[in-house]
């Protein structure tokens, strides 16, 4: 038989060798002679005995000869199963390989990548992207300073105050919590400068240097000719004419975000003592510019800064920044305005909203409770703070325990990433934050030396929060049931079409305009440059995805996403060292001495 064995092995040969007359046979015909005298009847006898020990014989030898043949095809059958459970075992390799430290790092090299691929402006000499360029060179306006440099959103040509804000405020807290990790593995020089990158910028969005300010440029776009319309394709480097930034004079959450970017960034840098004062200072005028209005011209609806990216409400920000400008500067005034229970109270934030468990760029309040937990875990705050502060840690393990698979806060779809945005599109951003905080809070009470928290009456061990962040993070590498990587360029199998200008459109010296450029968004060729470190908007609620160009609800990346997935990464990242850093947070907070508590009412008999 010379057949190809179905299980992946070897073809297997089977040959019967053919049947023989043992010696034994032989010589009970020699111990039977013929019995003449019996007038032959006993020689028939003999005869028909003979035949019949040889019909049994016969029937012996193919039994071993059919035995024989099963034990070959048995131990064929045996070697093949071996061959596929390697096989198998190779690939579930390759599965844990991808939640590995070692994997968590490369990813994260890769993602940081990503901003270089997004930066504006005139470019350094060490970006290594090689099909990006110096580009919008002339943006400003007229009666303004510059407003070159920045970060480009997502796959388009904005430059959108509001999310790259938010987006360097969470790699500032990343760089804060986990600097040793950054520069052990030779990367916090270049997310630093991916933060100074984004900074600088923001500090020429308003008047930095004053004492007031009365408005903020919002975003920089198309002007004449809308580069963000899906109806103009272009790189960058071909947009040839001055774009203009859209003002705003009455903008509070922008205005809290931008203050919290600036605050965060000044711990970040705080061996940099005039560029950290710097930050400081407009930090502090953004935020008395989103404050001085509250309650009177705004009431809390979107803001009317941009078209895309508006908050739907500005409280959360008001917690978010004053947080950050608390730990810049010390400042008590800043402590007492986010534990003071009227600013909480305005948007029922401490109602059991599942919105509010989730931290993105328009609600801070997940990630306000959890940087408000922290001073509650490592400072001894008494009178007045404590009672608010407790509140805001509670919160912070309710967020926690709606992560965890075992309670129905939030869908999980059928290979196991949790729908935080309720099964919209665009799900990674809101994954990566949750992974984000999950690992961190769990860093936060291994560092009290606490083995846990509890869920109501049930105790939880630390090990739920990471194995939550990791299984996430490792959908998103690769382990789904389509078994592709959302993050461009790892592993092997990763989205090709990725919607973004810059990527799509080749790198060639023939400048392509806006209707030129929409060949390649229709084109279903790869993309012709890779633009690493990207993680593109991620699949359904079905874990189905499409690679198109088109679809930007799958296949678009943003400065918002690949923040998180870097502040994910690092924190989930093993080795030496581990942990958080515990006190650079705090630099900048004095010995805190609380005041007495007011006397007890007086007692009536």
């Amino acid at each position: 038989m010379k057949k190809d064995d179905k299980w992946g092995g070897a073809p297997v040969e089977i040959e019967a060798e053919p049947a023989t007359t043992s010696d034994e046979v032989k010589q009970g015909w020699l111990l039977k002679p013929e019995n003449k005298e019996n007038g032959g009847h006993d020689h028939e006898r003999n005869i028909d005995g003979i035949k019949k020990k040889r019909r049994m014989m016969s029937k012996i030898l193919g039994s071993l000869v059919s035995i024989r043949s099963l034990v070959v095809v048995g131990v064929a059958i045996l070697v093949a199963l071996i061959i596929v459970l390697v096989k198998i075992a190779q690939r579930n390799h390759h599965h844990l390989n991808s939640s590995s430290p070692h994997n968590y790092t490369t990813a994260l090299h890769q993602a940081l990548l990503f901003f270089n691929a997004q930066r504006s402006g005139k470019l350094p000499k060490d970006n290594n992207v090689s099909w990006r360029g110096d580009s919008c060179l002339t943006d400003g306006n007229s009666n303004t300073k510059t407003l070159v440099g920045g970060y480009y959103d997502a796959g388009d040509a904005s430059k959108l105050s509001f999310p790259a804000s938010f987006a360097m405020t969470m790699l500032s807290w990343s760089v804060i919590e986990y600097s040793a990790k950054y520069e052990a593995l030779g990367e916090l020089d270049h997310v630093k400068g991916i933060i100074k990158w984004g900074t600088d910028y923001l500090l020429t969005t308003f008047n930095s240097s004053a004492h007031s300010i009365a408005n903020v440029v919002a975003d920089v776009r198309g002007g004449d000719h809308d580069a963000n319309s899906h109806d103009c394709w272009i790189r960058p480097e071909d947009i040839d004419h001055q774009r203009t930034g859209q003002e705003c004079y009455n903008c509070p959450a922008l205005a809290a975000e931008m203050a919290s970017a600036l605050a965060s960034a000044s711990i970040v840098f705080k061996d940099n003592i005039k560029y950290s004062q710097k930050l400081v200072h407009g930090a502090d005028l953004l935020f008395k510019f989103a404050t001085k209005q509250q309650g009177a011209k705004y009431a809390g609806g979107a803001d009317p800064s941009s078209p895309l990216y508006n908050s739907t409400g500005f409280w959360d920000e008001f917690l978010w920044g004053g947080s950050w400008l608390y730990l810049a500067t010390g400042n008590l005034s800043y402590l007492q305005l986010v534990t003071n229970p009227d600013l909480v109270g305005h948007e029922r934030a401490l109602w059991t909203d599942l919105d509010n468990r989730v931290l993105s760029w328009d609600n801070k309040h997940a990630g306000a409770f959890l940087l408000l937990s922290r001073l509650r875990l490592f400072l001894s705050y008494g009178y007045p703070y404590e009672q608010m502060l407790k509140k805001f840690h509670s919160q912070t393990e309710e967020t926690m325990c709606s992560y965890l698979p075992v309670f129905p806060s939030f869908r999980r779809t059928k290979g196991g990433l949790i729908q935080l945005n309720h099964g919209r599109p665009k799900p990674l951003q809101y994954v990566v934050y949750a992974a984000f905080l999950a690992q961190l809070y769990s860093d936060y009470i291994d560092a009290i030396s606490a083995p846990g928290w509890y869920c109501g009456p049930t105790f939880y061990s630390n090990v739920e929060l990471r194995r939550f962040a990791r299984t996430q993070i490792d959908y998103i590498l690769g382990k789904n049931p389509r078994g592709i990587s959302y993050v461009v360029g790892f592993s092997e199998h990763f989205p090709q079409h990725v919607h973004h200008r810059g990527a799509s459109i080749p790198h060639n010296k023939i400048k392509y305009g806006c209707k030129g450029g929409l060949k390649w968004r229709k084109s279903r060729t790869p993309n012709p440059n890779t633009i690493v470190g990207a993680m593109v908007a991620g699949p359904d609620k079905h874990d189905n995805f499409q690679d198109v160009r088109f679809n930007y609800n799958y296949t678009e990346p943003s400065l918002v996403g690949n923040a998180g997935l870097v502040a994910a990464l690092v924190a989930l990242s093993s080795g030496t060292p581990s942990g958080i850093d515990r006190n650079s947070m705090f630099y900048a907070v004095p010995p805190l001495t609380s005041p007495p508590p007011p006397p007890p009412s007086p007692w009536i008999p």
